[in-house]
């Protein structure tokens, strides 16, 4: 894919977020199921996609730690820290979630963020300025799709954009870490 066709599936995928749709896009980890993580019509629709239910929270994807700052309440130097220094995807799952849809924030008030450096999700945000929903491409209870063949036709149909960036990637990614951050320091590993 050229520079030119690159920017073309760019900005789609971008006007698609910003009128409230869901986009289909590769990640740091596996291929996922997007929208803006404010718009909570947006994520019904992610939700409905998935055929799971709204108690069951989903993560947002940023381009950098300080965009992390707009959407809880404190980042810790801690979690800046391991944001910044980490080289595998590392979600961190953080108190006091806001300015993000309230049908996105955990029962307990938290929110699971990573910043990516994947190029085209992390192009994704910078670009829209805002977090971007990532949960797994695949109806609630089925296996995560980690390349884009995987991915069945139900959940192709169901969103509004298709990226076509790294659909012919056939390299699987692993999982993201996942840590949980209290607001009082206490650390728990979810996933090494």
């Amino acid at each position: 894919m050229d520079n030119t066709q690159y920017d073309d599936d760019l900005r789609q995928a971008v006007q698609t977020l910003r009128k409230g749709g869901v986009i289909l896009y590769p990640t740091d980890t596996v291929w996922g199921l997007g929208c803006d993580a404010t718009n909570p019509d947006a994520v019904a629709k992610v939700y409905a996609i998935k055929q799971r239910a709204e108690s069951k929270s989903m993560l947002v994807l940023v381009d950098s730690p300080l965009r992390a700052q707009i959407y809880v309440r404190e980042l810790s130097d801690t979690a800046f820290s391991m944001m910044e220094l980490a080289n595998k995807p590392l979600t961190l799952i953080l108190d006091g979630a806001k300015n993000l849809a309230s049908n996105l924030i955990a029962d307990d008030g938290s929110v699971g963020i990573r910043v990516t450096s994947e190029r085209f999700s992390h192009d994704l945000c910078y670009r829209f300025q805002k977090a971007v929903v990532s949960t797994s491409a695949n109806i609630s209870g089925q296996p995560a799709a980690a390349i884009f063949s995987e991915i069945s036709q139900e959940i192709k149909a169901a969103v509004d954009y298709v990226v076509r960036y790294r659909q012919d990637d056939n390299k699987k990614s692993n999982p993201s870490s996942i840590v949980k951050l209290k607001s009082n320091g206490q650390v728990s590993i979810i996933r090494p």
